[in-house]
């Protein structure tokens, strides 16, 4: 085998193939969507703590998996080697809202369909599942449950407050009582009718109640 012919490899070969302006396009497209679905994220975010990193790698995300796809659909070879190499990754980051896996998933699958070539299939499909999430969001702050939790030194001022929350919200549902030597202790589930707490206030102002809480209450997150 001389010099020459270490050359003329398949490897080299297969760069003829390569189309520099459908590698520019798909960038473009997968940049302009991953953004999107950024901006989605954000405007939809209703956890505890807002993660900056977590939203750009949705972008990221987006360009990676569409470079990958490209580069797999032009070469069977480069595919099987490419699921061999995936197959021994471990992805240990932590997730931390249910709804995170929705916008991973969203963005590997335009990372997909945009490498496959695709493009109007990702436009459309990302533009529905955006404003979906974005309707379902908005109303769902709406109906926000939050967690009262109050003190008191005996049954009479129990009865006062728990009258004078379920005049206030819209629903009221004891999850949990504790009785002591020290007083009572009730846990209850409430569905606001507004945005107005002022009652919380009020049941600070009977007589026996020693302490009240009001927290947002998110399935899994207190805030």
């Amino acid at each position: 085998m001389t010099f020459n012919d270490v050359f003329k490899s398949s490897f080299l070969e297969s760069v003829t193939e390569f189309s520099a302006v459908d590698t520019v396009i798909g960038m473009i497209f997968a940049l302009v969507i991953g953004l999107f679905i950024f901006v989605v994220y954000k405007k939809t975010f209703n956890g505890v703590m807002y993660s900056t990193g977590f939203a750009m790698t949705l972008v990221g995300l987006s360009l990676v998996t569409t470079l990958v796809i490209m580069a797999v659909t032009s070469n069977v070879v480069l595919s099987l080697g490419m699921v061999g190499a995936l197959s021994i990754v471990r992805f240990r980051a932590a997730i931390k809202e249910p709804m995170e896996i929705v916008y991973l998933f969203w963005a590997i699958a335009v990372g997909i369909v945009i490498g496959a070539g695709m493009i109007p299939l990702a436009v459309i499909g990302s533009v529905l599942i955006g404003v979906i999430l974005i309707l379902f969001a908005n109303r769902r702050l709406h109906d926000n449950p939050y967690i009262l939790i109050f003190n008191c030194v005996d049954e009479k001022a129990e009865e006062t407050a728990a009258h004078v929350t379920k005049k206030a919200v819209e629903r009221f549902v004891v999850k949990s009582k504790t009785v002591n030597q020290a007083g009572i202790e009730v846990t209850a589930e409430v569905r606001m009718k507004d945005e107005s707490t002022s009652f919380v206030n009020r049941l600070n102002d009977i007589e026996g109640v020693d302490e009240v809480t009001l927290v947002s209450y998110n399935g899994e997150y207190m805030s």
